[in-house]
């Protein structure tokens, strides 16, 4: 028994050491002791954050609990069942404050009770106050800068004022520290909330409650801009609606060398039934006070030192009223060195254009607010982040922008024609305007809109710079591009992009065309006067487009169809008419060897044929291979028709042009001088026959000399006469068959061929006599039957050319008396026989 009870002695020890041990590795709960003054008449209240489950608890003597409320006059002692109740409990502390049935404790305003708990804290002030007059919230320590609903503050310390009036509350809106907003007066009583983060040690609200007179309407927000800054604030209760037919105000307070420009950035306005939604302005040394614009206008700017703007509301319609809501942005600046300098914008010659001058990058990417403001003014107080000028009027605008390099210019003019007789005939000059050039402003776009009817086409020129079209293996490197686009309400085909200093001089063009001139750096400003890019409209066309290329002889030219990288649309034909100067050829040469398609309905086809009589055409279809490269010796088209393509196919073709000079091939000039010999032995050789002839041979009397020398060399004395005067034109012997040869047309019913028929002559009779038609074209040469024989050589005889003539009436001679009489006068022969039988049937 005795070893017994020592056994349990011992065990009771060892275990009673355990529950020491364990208790001083176990960390005692940490209690909390909060005592509130019955006078204070505050309230604290811990609870669960919402949406977390109940995984910590407040422990209170032996009581559990998820939420403890401590009102004025308790003295509370408690703790937590966990290690880190900042995770799931939040403090709210409110005290409420009567300035109606008794004084108000003005002054500042401190953060009780004291030692509170580690969470996440939440200080409210309900300040009850007659609307006969007006509190005023004073932040001394660290003054406001307004945010988004939404937004939180970089250090988790925020503060929401509340208006409340007749049991009505109105946000004026949440606030983070380190702002510019120093005071709010308010009509009525307050709200003020102040959210502080558990880790923060903070002991003081940083601001004071004063008591005003009455403001005499909602509220008034003040805002000291001491250096160059940039502000956003917003109306009550945004994004939800402005109270109905009330009035707040902003006073903003800026150093007189300071300026100051308001923009609204979001706005939108009720349905009024009376009265009007508007923006009213109080600058001090205006002649015009209060300055009023709607919310649709652009605002005031370029405001020297302190001024007011207030916001007016209406009686909105009780069925639809709308909302009536306003966020704008108010920037503060130095005045810049040239704000005193005017720029003049002349144009009131032009027609149909609109300049906008604007932030680089309008209208996709708004700057941000904490941005360095840059403005355009249209005058001192007229000023935007874009300025838009029209054609018709002169402006003087000034910059307010310490780096006029974030500016552009985008720039538009429109040409129409609907009816082609009143437009035909005219050019129009597709440049950019030297008031738009003269500016210190990169101009970023020019756009022409030229618009026609279906049956007119526009046609632009390059007569001196020619143009270039941008491919990639033959890059623009020029300081501008033109992109042009030709659109219908259903389709859009990009035409490409094409820079000045290329070999295209004309481009012919369907529907409504859209012309974009994009600059590349500061060098546009320099290059801009020579622009030599025309346009006229044209009579229809049946291609979707016709370029006309004269090929550089010093370069290779590239040249692509339209809507490059993306296909050629289904059913589209172009066409390129290639120059070739008569003294070069023109290299043509496709950069793959089919088209690369599959059609679906229809052909596509290439078409190359030369401007020239008789020229073969070279037609290539979808399935076939296109043409080998091929020297083209005249002008030449190419053109490029699509079809409807299988999915996932695409017509894209790319060409290139080269010109070099004519090269006469060795085969050529070889013949050419064996041609030359052989001429210059058939010249000896009829020189030759000529003069043994001579010494022979009488003069041929009747025949048909196609020499046209009238006189004999040797024969002075035989045609002493004028052609006129003489019989040298008559024949001497006509065979009566060939006389009456016309007779014989009715024979059988059939015409005989016009062979040897006599014909009068009726036309004047010249010194000269008519130069015959060239021996190709005479018909009524026969050859000899007889293969031995050979025919008359064709060489000049020294006789004279004779025409037929009717036979006079009394001429009674026969051939042989003729020839007697011919024999008396020459001393020679007529033909003989075996010539006569070769030349005459």
């Amino acid at each position: 028994m005795a070893a017994g009870r020592a056994l349990a002695a011992l065990l009771a020890a060892l275990l009673a050491m355990l529950l020491a041990a364990s208790a001083q590795l176990i960390p005692r709960e940490a209690s909390f002791t909060i005592s509130l003054h019955k006078v204070d008449n505050t309230t604290v209240t811990i609870k669960l954050k919402p949406g977390l489950q109940a995984n910590c608890r407040i422990r209170m003597k032996y009581v559990i609990m998820s939420e403890l409320k401590i009102k004025p006059g308790d003295n509370v002692t408690f703790t937590f069942t966990c290690g880190t109740p900042e995770k799931y409990f939040i403090t709210e502390i409110q005290k409420n404050i009567d300035c109606v049935s008794g004084p108000c404790p003005f002054g500042d305003v401190h953060l009780y009770p004291p030692g509170l708990p580690r969470l996440n804290r939440t200080y409210i002030w309900d300040v009850k106050a007659s609307t006969k007059a007006g509190l005023e919230l004073k932040f001394s320590t660290s003054w406001l800068r307004q945010i988004e609903p939404g937004e939180t503050c970089p250090d988790a310390v925020s503060y929401n004022i509340n208006s409340s009036i007749d049991n009505a509350t109105v946000n004026i809106g949440t606030f983070c520290r380190n702002g510019s907003v120093s005071r709010v007066k308010l009509l009525g009583g307050v709200v003020m909330s102040l959210h502080l983060p558990w880790h923060l040690p903070l002991t003081t609200s940083g601001f004071n409650i004063a008591s005003r007179a009455s403001i005499k309407r909602l509220c008034i927000i003040e805002s000291v801009l001491k250096r160059e800054s940039s502000i956003t604030l917003m109306s009550p209760n945004y994004p939800l609606g402005f109270p109905e037919d009330e009035l707040m105000t902003w006073q903003f307070v800026i150093p007189p060398n300071l300026r100051a420009s308001v923009f609204f950035h979001n706005y939108s306005l009720s349905n009024c039934e009376r009265k009007e939604e508007r923006v009213e302005y109080y600058i001090p040394g205006s002649p015009s006070n209060p300055e009023v614009f709607k919310l649709s206008d652009s605002q005031p700017a370029n405001i020297a030192g302190t001024f007011n703007m207030s916001l007016q509301g209406c009686d909105q319609d009780a069925q639809n009223p709308g909302i009536l809501r306003l966020l704008f942005q108010v920037v503060v600046q130095h005045p810049q060195i040239d704000e005193n300098v005017t720029h003049l914008v002349d144009l009131s010659k032009e027609k149909n254009v609109t300049v906008t001058i604007h932030l680089e990058g309008w209208p996709n990417r708004t700057p941000l607010m904490s941005e360095p403001i840059c403005l355009i003014c249209k005058d001192p107080r007229t000023c935007d982040r874009a300025v838009t000028l029209t054609s018709g009027a002169v402006y003087r605008i000034s910059f307010l922008c310490k780096d006029l390099s974030q500016l552009r210019i985008t720039a538009e003019k429109g040409i129409g024609c609907m009816d082609i007789r009143w437009c035909q005939k005219k050019i129009y000059s597709l440049s950019v305007p030297k008031a738009i050039t003269r500016l210190p402003i990169r101009l970023h776009k020019f756009n022409w809109k030229l618009l026609a009817t279906d049956m007119i086409n526009v046609e632009i020129t390059s007569p001196s710079l020619k143009l270039q079209q941008h491919v990639p293996e033959q890059r623009c490197n020029t300081s501008y591009s033109y992109s042009i686009v030709s659109a219908t309400p259903e389709t859009e085909l990009n035409i490409g992009v094409f820079c000045p200093g290329g070999s295209i001089e004309k481009i012919q063009m369907r529907n409504n065309i859209t012309i974009s001139l994009k600059t590349f750096g500061k060098g546009f400003i320099n290059e801009s006067i020579p622009q030599d890019l025309k346009m006229s409209f044209v009579p229809h066309i049946k291609d979707e487009c016709i370029f006309t290329v004269s090929p550089n002889p010093k370069a290779k030219v590239y040249l692509q169809t339209p809507n490059s990288p993306y296909a050629l649309p289904p059913y589209v034909s172009i066409s390129w008419f290639i120059v070739v100067p008569p003294k070069q050829t023109a290299h043509l040469r496709f950069s793959k060897d089919r088209m690369g398609i599959a059609c679906e309905t229809g052909r596509a086809f290439v078409n190359i044929k030369e401007e020239t009589a008789g020229a073969e055409e070279i037609v290539r279809r979808e399935d076939e291979l296109l043409p080998q490269p091929r020297n083209m010796l005249h002008s030449f088209w190419v053109n490029v028709s699509n079809c409807r393509p299988v999915d996932k196919t695409q017509l894209t073709l790319q060409f290139w042009v080269t010109l070099a000079d004519k090269q006469l091939d060795l085969g050529i000039i070889l013949a050419v001088v064996a041609g030359a010999g052989v001429l210059t032995v058939i010249g000896l050789t009829v020189c030759c026959v000529k003069k043994k002839k001579k010494k022979t041979q009488n003069p041929m009397v009747g025949v048909y000399n196609d020499n046209v020398n009238t006189q004999m060399p040797g024969r002075k004395g035989s045609f002493r006469k004028g052609r006129q005067n003489n019989e040298s034109h008559v024949y001497a012997v006509i065979d009566d068959a060939v006389v009456y040869g016309h007779l014989l047309k009715e024979s059988n019913g059939s015409v005989s061929p016009e062979v040897d028929v006599y014909r009068p002559f009726d036309g004047p009779i010249g010194s000269m006599p008519p130069s015959p038609p060239p021996f190709s074209f005479r018909k009524d040469i026969k050859r000899s039957s007889n293969p031995e024989e050979e025919p008359l050589p064709l060489m000049d005889i020294d006789q004279d050319n004779y025409t037929f003539a009717h036979q006079k009436s009394g001429q009674s001679e026969d051939n042989g008396d003729a020839n007697k009489k011919d024999k008396e006068d020459t001393g020679t022969p007529l033909l003989e026989n075996k010539e006569r039988d070769g030349l005459v049937e």
